[in-house]
């Protein structure tokens, strides 16, 4: 298809239905917008060429399961209608030039770059250059392309805008060379290893399938070789998932990241083992005493946190997989609380007097503790963003109350869109 004829498709209408799809009724024509913005700059770019396409990704929100993935634990994730796009045409060279809006051009020969390069960490080149090592090690069909990107998964929300754009050159090569026959779930395999091996991060998988998976996911990790990935698709029609960024200050909490896994994996040594997933809870409070020399009440606090979060996320997918949203979101509650009160990754240490995250938790807990809905800290903590499940109804004036505290536009609305990874036109 040239680009002409997919500008035509996109005002004549025959994209509409998956667009409403995607991004709900209220949004099609701002998104038509941006679709023919982004053919109009790949063909700035690269020309009118031949089989061009137009693909998109989702961002993710994690819905349950916090700090869990990284001691073989469960999670509960979600495609939403955040998305990366690109407009793309296979070459005949081997080479890779990908254009993301804002930032230059990649060019990337994965023929010569077919392995990890210290000096590429970090760079979006060095993840191009690992999902065509990791297509080609699996057998698949790897070409040379030329596409032009644009996102709106916000940076450093916690909504994971890398994993998606790891996600988008799979979907692209799946698509241009391999006939669409690539499932999603393996393409986000591939993107952790992408991520692990040429990027140099040592990421879970969570991010990659529910970027690429659609609807919601529950994975168990207790096989770090074979997750266990379950895709579900409940009704949520009369709700919208809203995301509260409550800014703060992100510098220096390095250390407080690093020291959920640490505590968690300190708690699993004094044991033997190496994961928390390997220890019953019987054992840690039988052991507490010893614990409390050896690691310290928070880690036994965290530790209490994981092994009572992976119970609460298989009954959450048992409720979601039941249609039982009140069950859901009472788990949803749960989380929340657990993480604040155990994990304890809602405010740092460091600075006590900011507790943005605190904040708004207790501003939905207000707003919505007698309405059908959900609330919780969302994706990391210590600062960032907060999640509701809000009803429809009640949409406007919880964003008003939470932008006029943390400003305008704070709170994010969203939907969870029952598409991961794929090709649109």
């Amino acid at each position: 298809m040239k680009a002409y004829e997919l500008i035509k498709k996109l005002t004549d209408g025959a994209a509409d239905a998956l667009l409403i799809e995607l991004y709900g009724t209220e949004n099609l024509e701002k998104q038509k917008a941006r679709y023919l913005a982004a053919v109009q700059s790949f063909t700035e770019l690269y020309g009118d060429r031949d089989g061009v396409g137009i693909y998109s990704v989702s961002g993710r929100s994690e819905l349950s399961g916090n700090h869990t993935d990284h001691n073989r634990g469960c999670v509960i994730a979600a495609s939403i209608d955040l998305d990366i796009i690109a407009v793309a045409a296979a070459t005949d060279d081997g080479i890779v030039r990908l254009c993301s809006e804002g930032f230059g051009e990649d060019t990337v020969d994965f023929k010569a770059y077919s392995e990890p390069d210290g000096a590429k960490f970090g760079t979006s080149a060095s993840l191009i250059a690992g999902m065509c090592r990791g297509f080609a090690d699996k057998g698949y069909a790897v070409g040379g392309f030329c596409a032009y990107t644009t996102s709106c998964v916000l940076r450093g929300s916690g909504l994971s805008s890398s994993a998606a754009f790891e996600d988008m050159i799979g979907n692209i090569l799946n698509h241009l060379y391999n006939g669409g026959t690539v499932p999603n779930v393996e393409i986000a395999k591939l993107a952790q290893y992408a991520e692990n091996v040429f990027f140099g991060k040592p990421c879970g998988l969570m991010d990659q399938v529910a970027c690429a998976a659609g609807g919601i996911v529950a994975i168990d990790f207790a096989d770090e070789s074979a997750p266990v990935i379950d895709v579900i698709h409940p009704d949520m029609k009369d709700y919208k998932l809203c995301i509260v960024n409550t800014g703060g200050n992100h510098a220096d909490l390095t250390d407080d990241y690093a020291s959920v896994p640490a505590e968690m994996k300190a708690v699993a040594a004094h044991f033997g083992k190496r994961v928390l997933r390997e220890v019953e809870e019987s054992e840690i409070l039988t052991a507490i005493p010893k614990l409390r020399e050896t690691c310290g009440d928070r880690a036994i606090l965290r530790a209490l946190h994981f092994l009572s979060e992976n119970r609460r996320v298989l009954a959450q997918k048992k409720a979601l997989l039941s249609g039982d949203l009140d069950g859901f979101f009472e788990g949803v509650i749960a989380s929340g609380r657990s993480s604040f009160c155990y994990l304890q990754n809602v405010y740092t240490t460091k600075n006590v007097s900011e507790q943005g995250l605190s904040l708004a938790l207790c501003l939905a807990e207000n707003f919505l503790k007698d309405k059908k809905a959900a609330w919780r800290v969302h994706g990391g903590g210590f600062a960032g963003t907060v999640q509701s499940f809000v009803r429809e109804a009640d949409v406007d004036a919880y964003r008003t109350l939470m932008d006029s505290v943390f400003g305008e536009g704070a709170c994010i609305v969203l939907r969870i869109r029952p598409h991961g990874a794929l090709r649109v036109l």
